[in-house]
């Protein structure tokens, strides 16, 4: 399930691209079937683990091309080891709303963006999660959980305040969000109750299947009350030259 669009956000053979708070993967993943060399950085030992698997097995299998590479590495967003200027692309996607200096956090990634490449951010939509928040304490206040909410043009603001041309914003996984205000209504902790399982049945039934019905439902609803925000910026190929 990808929230960023890699056909928008240009991504092919023999680029770079790092995976910041990767997660599970699942955009490294894509990145590397494209042909892409690949870093998926988290800090989380055993969800890189997994990923390095994955990644390896795809390697295997013929998967990606035979000219990309992908590795998993564990740090810090906020110090990434990486020189200026290193990757063609980069992705943070649901990370900075757990992140309490979303600022440096930015900046880092924009550190290692090439003059000229691309990042897309995303984090989740403002209603939808003002939504779990109020339905919910314990959805967001654990540790490790999300400590903010963002309005899009918050974002957009503090990304090209730093020298981004912002290109392109698109909504996500609108089925998600009545999937989670359901948790958050009968409780985080109670994941057996019956309509949150077959709430949970359908959603992997329509990951599987992508049936035409549900995706056309959440194609009209991702503007409505999409789970997710999508933002796509460009690196100033000039670093003297503003932001547009």
């Amino acid at each position: 399930m990808l929230t960023v669009d890699f056909d928008k956000l240009g991504v092919g053979v023999g680029s770079s691209l790092i995976d910041v708070g990767c997660g599970a993967g699942r955009h490294s993943f894509e990145a590397f079937r494209r042909g892409a060399d690949v870093v998926a950085f988290d800090q989380d030992v055993a969800e890189l683990d997994n990923v390095d698997a994955i990644l390896q097995a795809m390697q295997a299998q013929g998967e990606a091309p035979a000219s990309a590479k992908a590795e998993a590495v564990k740090g810090d967003a906020l110090d990434l080891p990486y020189d200026d200027g290193t990757f063609d692309f980069v992705v943070a996607s649901e990370i900075l709303e757990h992140v309490p200096e979303d600022e440096r956090a930015i900046d880092e990634l924009i550190r290692v963006l090439k003059p000229g490449g691309r990042m897309a951010v995303t984090v989740p939509r403002w209603l939808p999660e003002k939504v779990c928040w109020m339905l919910s304490d314990e959805y967001h206040a654990n540790e490790g959980g999300h400590i903010r909410i963002y309005r899009a043009d918050e974002l957009l603001e503090k990304v090209a305040g730093r020298g981004m041309r912002f290109d392109h914003r698109h909504h996500a996984h609108a089925l998600h969000s009545p999937f989670w205000w359901l948790k958050c209504a009968v409780g985080v902790d109670k994941p057996d109750n019956p309509i949150v399982t077959a709430y949970h049945r359908m959603l992997v039934w329509d990951m599987m299947a992508r049936p035409w019905l549900t995706r056309n439902a959440e194609s009209l609803l991702n503007p409505l009350i999409g789970k997710s925000v999508a933002l796509y910026f460009e690196k100033s190929a000039d670093p003297k030259s503003p932001a547009v």
